[in-house]
């Protein structure tokens, strides 16, 4: 689906209408406040305590700037970024080498599916219903594949939206708790936390930064809602009248839209952190995939109480649920779209791609589905898909930097302090990528 073929929106685009159209940040943000802030960033805590909340705070901040720059692509080009990825210079074989890479990436997703619709089927084992956990887990991807299928997105999207910044701003308060408990968080756990330490072992950190704040996939198909949300079709006919007016426009949109879901998921993951550090790190506790949620439940418990439980079984259920369904809308576009640029499938119609968005909201849920009831380690699974992500990252920084430099037009290039922190972003995702990949072969070598 390609909105930027409907007629522009003709007039300027001022603040009333900004917040009329907030939507693709907050639309991942359902997504984002799942796996990476409720599974890999309480495991990261536990196993290092307060040394890495330095690490976590830089993850959500610079991805940021790869995000607002593939979202400027595509709102002034009206491409996808899966398109904007092909034109990126180099070797080919069919497409672009970095589609290559992303395709990779992109089958390690259902994998980290997989272990969120199993974590979606502890929290209702931990609940107390007495049913196999893979029969619920059938029922988390058949309600998924059936409400997309249905076109109920609207009202999944906004009630889970309400739900997980309820569950956000109850994680804070958490934190705020437990102050009057004996894992009371002290100025020095903080200052610890900002020495700027990294541990022995650094895999799942990596894995965590691959997926905390905006990860990897979450960069790529942001755009894609960017468009869907008629960003490009408003901007109009690249060089028409009024073009780089409206451009700008919506190019406050989209930095209002990030920066509130920025606002919203660090503050998520930080307490989630600060809890996994203060309570699972002191009591010794791991998440690991045997009893994943009860083992994280404790956060909630040595806050509030054990009346707390199914307080956070609740939040916890529609931040994963939301990611489950949030992933599968998300990633059936990337497919669709993948499959007419690997040249697989044409869409001779806009009705021939609904309907195979249609199949693929089926058939994505049913793969995890599968590699669930095979695999049956949701930790283990979410983290396969972390770690590509995270190794995907420096790359889609570089084509961020691309794009800026060469492809945007010169009015609507970000200004300098901008440009620098894009820059600093990427060259730090490059360097925690160069970091993690020399200790592996260290570690491979025995060096």
């Amino acid at each position: 689906m390609n909105p930027a073929s409907s007629q522009p929106q003709t007039a300027p685009v001022h603040w009333a209408s900004i917040l009329r159209s907030i939507g693709p940040g907050l639309i991942i943000t359902a997504s984002i406040v799942g796996s990476g802030e409720l599974i890999a960033t309480p495991k990261v805590a536990g196993e290092a305590g307060f040394t890495l909340l330095w690490f976590i705070v830089l993850g959500c901040f610079i991805k940021v700037f790869v995000q607002v720059e593939l979202g400027r692509y595509a709102v002034t080009t009206g491409q996808t970024t899966l398109e904007a990825m092909n034109s990126i210079p180099g070797p080919r074989f069919i497409v672009s080498w970095l589609m290559w890479m992303w395709l990779a990436m992109y089958v390690t997703l259902v994998f980290q599916v997989a272990g969120i619709v199993g974590g979606v089927a502890e929290v209702f084992s931990s609940a107390g219903l007495l049913l196999d956990k893979r029969w619920i887990a059938l029922g988390v991807a058949g309600s998924t594949a059936l409400l997309l299928v249905l076109g109920r997105y609207r009202l999944v999207e906004n009630v889970s939206t309400a739900m997980v910044a309820l569950f956000t701003f109850a994680t804070i308060v958490a934190v705020g708790s437990l102050q009057w408990s004996p894992y009371a968080i002290t100025w020095a756990n903080i200052v610890e936390g900002f020495q700027f330490k990294l541990p022995a072992d650094t895999m799942t950190a990596f894995a965590a930064f691959g997926i905390i704040g905006v990860g990897g996939s979450e960069l790529i198909y942001y755009p894609y809602w960017c468009l869907e949300k008629g960003y490009a079709r408003n901007v109009g006919e690249r060089g028409s009248p009024g073009w780089l007016e409206r451009a700008r426009g919506w190019m406050k949109v989209m930095r209002v839209d990030a920066w509130l879901s920025f606002t919203i998921y660090t503050l998520a993951t930080v307490a989630f952190y600060l809890l996994g550090a203060a309570v699972l790190h002191a009591k010794g506790l791991q998440v690991n995939d045997k009893g994943m949620i009860d083992t994280l439940a404790h956060m909630y418990g040595e806050s509030f109480g054990p009346w707390s439980l199914y307080l956070f079984l609740i939040g916890a259920f529609f931040a994963l649920y939301s990611t489950v369904f949030v992933s599968t809308a998300s990633n059936a576009r990337l497919l669709v779209d993948a499959l007419a640029i690997f040249k697989v499938r044409k869409y001779p119609t806009p009705e021939h791609r609904v309907r195979a968005v249609k199949f693929c909201v089926v058939l994505l849920p049913a793969l995890s589905l599968l590699l669930y009831v095979t695999w049956e380690q949701p930790v283990t699974l979410v983290l396969v898909g972390a770690v590509s992500q995270g190794i995907m990252l420096p790359f889609l920084a570089g084509a961020a930097l691309y794009f800026r430099h060469r492809r945007i037009d010169t009015e609507l290039r970000p200004g300098l302090f901008w440009t620098v922190c894009l820059w600093i972003a990427a060259l730090s995702m490059a360097s925690i990528g160069l970091y993690q990949a020399i200790k592996e072969i260290a570690k491979v070598l025995g060096v």
